[in-house]
């Protein structure tokens, strides 16, 4: 029996960086990045993104932290989270590939030519470079939580809202106590 009776977590985000505004002014997607969460707190999300919050060249695999680095710097973030239920199964899967990138972080890199290669739509794989909506997009299609025709190297965040768009759990900007109230009006539901 595959009960669906655990929660991931998939944050997308608009941080008001010099990368998200570029994004965001040449593919017109509302939310450029995206993150993954395995509990509602939110203080540890993995995505691929800034390593170091001040220093916008230092890309590769990251934990963000939705009150603390780029959100807590740029006053007008805004973001939309979405909850996704999952099996035991398939929440220990995404959880074991994320702890893979955890125990190797320092060996990848923030893939900039893959972006390029979505605004063209030409999937560029490289060997340990990702960008952030191709990172969550593998994890979830490698642990069984959603499918695509896409190849990960290909997905936007957009195209990772469109697979759990009846999940949305909260869209504005980012404010701990907002989301916490719509985390706890989401339960009381």
């Amino acid at each position: 029996m595959n009960t669906h009776n655990r929660t991931i977590y998939l944050v997308c985000s608009k941080t008001g960086t010099w990368l998200s505004t570029l994004i965001t002014l040449f593919s017109r997607i509302q939310y450029p990045h995206a993150s993954i969460s395995f509990d509602e707190s939110f203080e540890r999300m993995y995505t691929f993104g800034r390593t170091r919050p001040c220093n916008p060249v230092s890309g590769g695999f990251a934990i963000e932290n939705l009150n603390e680095g780029v959100y807590k710097n740029h006053s007008d973030c805004s973001c939309a989270i979405y909850r996704i239920a999952v099996t035991q199964q398939q929440y220990e899967a995404s959880r074991r590939l994320v702890e893979e990138f955890i125990r190797n972080k320092g060996m990848y890199r923030y893939s900039l030519l893959g972006l390029v290669g979505v605004l063209f739509n030409i999937p560029i794989k490289r060997s340990d470079h990702y960008f952030c909506s191709q990172f969550v997009a593998e994890v979830l299609i490698k642990s069984e939580v959603v499918s695509s025709s896409k190849v990960p190297q290909l997905i936007t965040t957009d195209d990772l809202r469109a697979l759990v768009k009846n999940d949305l759990m909260y869209e504005g900007v980012v404010e701990p106590s907002l989301i916490s109230q719509a985390m706890n009006h989401a339960k009381v539901s």
